[in-house]
């Protein structure tokens, strides 16, 4: 299996570095010093590079909101009974979940407010699956790249004392040499792929903390408004649409 994963690896690595002048014979000539370990670490990297550029595009830039001023609009339509327009507001192009939060608790804002929080808090509930999508795989994904390092080290240090063994007199110095140089490339490749797959965990974790922190201070809000808006108008639980 490994073998097999080095040998498709290899040859579109020896093709780029062909195309590259100078530059992409060094990383060919790094993962080689490494030995196959590097390719199996090097996929790891490519698969967390492809999952946080996806999580990203999703977390970023389709649920971007201006979560502040979207509040205090729906608020103040609220606030002047103008719910028609309030709702009317929630029909926004982000896929921020603070707009079908609030939209739900709107549509609802006829009934009770024991049922307006529930509509709410299901929407909320729904939304949380989908916010934290495989963003926990980063943080597992590089704790993965260093294991791997640590495990090409000792096949690295076993290959140098097994090839010492072997050699004679003459090249046991060199033999030793190439084993402790291999293990020690599989140790700084885990580890350089690790640190930015931590650091693409903790930017979505992130990321993901504020959007929760924005749906639940909104719907906070909108549900204090409505409830003073009946209150104000002393109706026995239907506000006016």
């Amino acid at each position: 299996m490994l073998p097999t994963i080095q040998s498709f690896v290899t040859p579109i690595l020896a093709q780029a570095a062909a195309e590259e002048a100078g530059g992409g014979n060094v990383l060919l000539e790094y993962l080689d010093k490494g030995g196959w370990m590097m390719y199996v670490i090097l996929i790891v990297s490519m698969i967390g590079v492809a999952m946080f550029l996806e999580r990203a595009f999703n977390l970023y830039l389709l649920r971007r909101l201006n979560a502040r001023n979207f509040v205090a609009r729906v608020v103040s339509q609220v606030e002047n009974r103008r719910f028609r327009e309030a709702i009317d507001a929630t029909e926004a192009s982000s896929k921020h979940p603070l707009v079908a939060v609030i939209k739900a608790g709107l549509l609802r804002s006829n009934r009770r407010e024991k049922e307006i929080e529930r509509a709410m808090e299901n929407e909320m509930l729904a939304a949380i699956p989908q916010l934290q999508k495989r963003v926990a795989i980063m943080a597992v994904m590089a704790n993965i790249a260093t294991l791997l390092g640590l495990l090409g080290t000792i096949f690295g240090l076993i290959a140098a004392f097994s090839s010492v063994a072997a050699a004679s007199a003459a090249e046991r110095q060199a033999a030793l040499a190439d084993g402790i140089s291999q293990a020690m490339y599989t140790t700084a490749f885990g580890i350089s792929v690790a640190v930015p797959l931590l650091l693409f965990h903790h930017l979505l974790s992130k990321r993901v903390e504020t959007i929760l922190l924005e749906m639940e201070g909104g719907a906070s809000s909108v549900l204090v408004a409505i409830a003073g808006v009946r209150g104000d108008s002393g109706t026995d639980g239907r506000a006016q649409r």
